[in-house]
């Protein structure tokens, strides 16, 4: 699922969002010619598949808005290799002795690169497509940290996705496997990649799993595979898009300047699915106002959706009432929890009776809490009365609680009741869709959700981690980068207001900030789970598509 810390970086991580050496069983005769070494005859297999485990190719059609697309897919590993000397993430501390002895070592490949982590990925590409430079390419994943790219992968943008109802909830098992008609692939093609620890992805025999578990290390590997997919798919011309979602964003927005830093490789776009790029518009943490003030919003959509708001806001719509909640959050919100404790009673009695007429929860309760609702508590007092927990991922669903009447809170014994919505279908949907028709083999558990804390976050004294900088200076030095924000009412994971104020403080320049859109949906912070928005998610991707790939240069030499 894709999850993300959102309470206590050096303590709770609440989470969100290598297999057997394998051979193609489905030759592909195609235009499209794929890049990765197999092993044939005369050929040590084992000391292939070490260093490139081959990947399984099959042929596929879809029929999208009346048109067939004949396409392949191919799922399997690349290999990260490590160049003696250059190590993808350089570290401040001096070298630890070695632990293992020199047999121990991972062996070098020919090229004289040492491979450290298998990464499990699949790939859609078109077929009968004459020049790939025309093609589109798009990587997706997800976030967590730790979290595969499954929920992206069958619920969004691909060609088959898990059945879901209407609204995005689970139908009774045992579950379905559909064409998508929202697939991106009549537009891009797409690559979803599951980072190291994730989905099948290992670090290779005696390396460390930790090497990859932090912000920094995270990044580079990534951006890695990005690079080495790339070229050994005669891609780097191809118009290059990032999608990501939920902690996935915080990475995206890393390697915007990381690809461009390490690698001379610039993006065309970046899609930022439900965003997290400053961790400050999250963590509820004392002195830290930001997350009071951007969950705000969201809280008065959910009470919305619920029907827990007075009669006036409850006939306006779900866009209204967020609108008039941001004005007061941006407003008088913000100034009384900027005064603290000097804040006047009477002022005090005012905001809490308009913090209770945007949230649902009484007046006396939000006194009680000093004006301050975490997200915790606004997941297990909203429908309190009714004995339900709030859905955190969708604040649309509900579920019955454990302990009626306690104040148990997710990370305290509860759960999220639109976690358990999806995570059945897209988890059944893979694993079943892996094996039956992408044809790979593993006995490994895709990790879906892999546990991989302590996550590196950086140096605290640098404060939160936040990604916005790079973000910030990649748009800076890229005139053509475009950033499409995708923002969702009842997403109280990654609040639509907590996105908007942190892009609204990367003081752009305007050229940059006219590459900026943002785009809103009635649902969740996996938008697409819902068929409606999973609709405009494409039609908003055609646009935003058209947009960055046709551009009038920018003159910067012009006299």
């Amino acid at each position: 699922m894709p999850k993300i810390s959102t309470h206590r970086l050096a303590g709770l991580l609440l989470l969100l969002a290598a297999g057997l050496p394998l051979t193609a069983e489905t030759k592909l005769e195609s235009k499209v010619e794929t890049k990765f070494e197999t092993a044939g005859p005369g050929k040590d297999r084992d000391a292939v598949a070490e260093e490139d485990p081959a990947p399984v190719v099959t042929a596929h059609t879809i029929t999208v808005g009346g048109r067939t697309l004949k396409y392949h897919a191919t799922t399997g590993y690349l290999v990260l290799k490590e160049e003696e000397g250059k190590p993808l993430v350089k570290s401040a501390a001096p070298p630890a002795a070695p632990e293992a002895k020199p047999e121990d070592e991972p062996k070098k490949t020919k090229d004289g690169l040492k491979p450290k982590a298998k990464v499990f990925f699949v790939a859609y590409t078109l077929d009968d497509v004459a020049d790939p430079a025309t093609r589109p390419l798009t990587f997706a994943f997800n976030g967590g940290p730790g979290s595969a790219s499954i929920w992206l992968h069958m619920g969004s943008v691909a060609p088959r996705r898990a059945a879901l109802t209407e609204d995005g909830e689970a139908p009774p098992p045992p579950y379905q496997l559909v064409d998508n008609e929202s697939t991106w692939l009549d537009h891009t093609d797409l690559v979803f990649i599951d980072p190291v620890s994730t989905g099948y992805s290992r670090p290779m025999p005696k390396e460390k799993p930790e090497q990859y578990h932090g912000l920094k290390e995270d990044i580079a590997s990534v951006g890695d595979f990005i690079r080495l997919y790339t070229s050994r798919n005669a891609r780097w011309l191809s118009p290059k898009i990032v999608m990501g979602e939920s902690y996935g964003t915080t990475r995206a927005a890393g390697l915007s300047d990381y690809l461009q830093a390490r690698y001379g490789m610039y993006l065309n776009g970046i899609v930022l699915v439900s965003s997290v790029l400053s961790f400050q518009t999250l963590e509820f943490t004392p002195q830290n106002n930001d997350p009071y003030i951007g969950f705000l919003p969201t809280y008065a959509a959910a009470a919305w959706y619920h029907k827990k708001l007075p009669a006036d806001l409850q006939a306006k719509g779900v866009a209204e009432v967020s609108a008039l909640a941001r004005a007061f959050a941006g407003g008088d919100y913000t100034l009384a929890l900027a005064r603290g404790d000097t804040l006047p009673a009477a002022e005090k009695q005012r905001i809490a009776a308009e913090l209770s007429r945007f949230t649902g929860l009484s007046a006396a309760y939000c006194l009680q809490r000093k004006l301050r609702i975490p997200d915790y508590l606004f997941f297990s007092q909203l429908l309190r009365g009714e004995d339900k927990l709030l859905g955190r991922l969708d604040a649309r669903f509900s579920g019955l609680r454990y302990e009626p009447g306690t104040d148990g809170t997710l990370g305290d014994g509860e759960y999220d009741p639109s976690d358990e919505a999806v995570a059945g279908p897209l988890t059944a949907a893979f694993n079943d869709y892996v094996r039956r028709e992408l044809k790979f083999e593993s006995d490994l558990p895709y990790e879906g959700t892999a546990d991989v804390t302590p996550w590196n976050f950086g140096d605290a004294g640098a404060g939160f981690p936040n990604t916005a900088e790079d973000l910030r200076k990649a748009m800076t030095r890229n005139p053509y980068l475009k950033i499409w924000v995708t923002c969702s009412y009842y997403d109280l994971a990654t609040p639509f207001y907590a996105a908007e104020n942190a892009v609204a403080i990367m003081n752009l320049d305007p050229a940059a900030r006219a590459n900026l859109r943002f785009t809103y949906y009635e649902s969740g912070h996996m938008l697409y789970i819902h068929q409606p928005s999973r609709i405009k998610f494409k039609q908003d991707f055609e646009a935003f598509l058209q947009d960055a790939l046709h551009q009038q240069p920018v003159h910067a030499a012009a006299r």
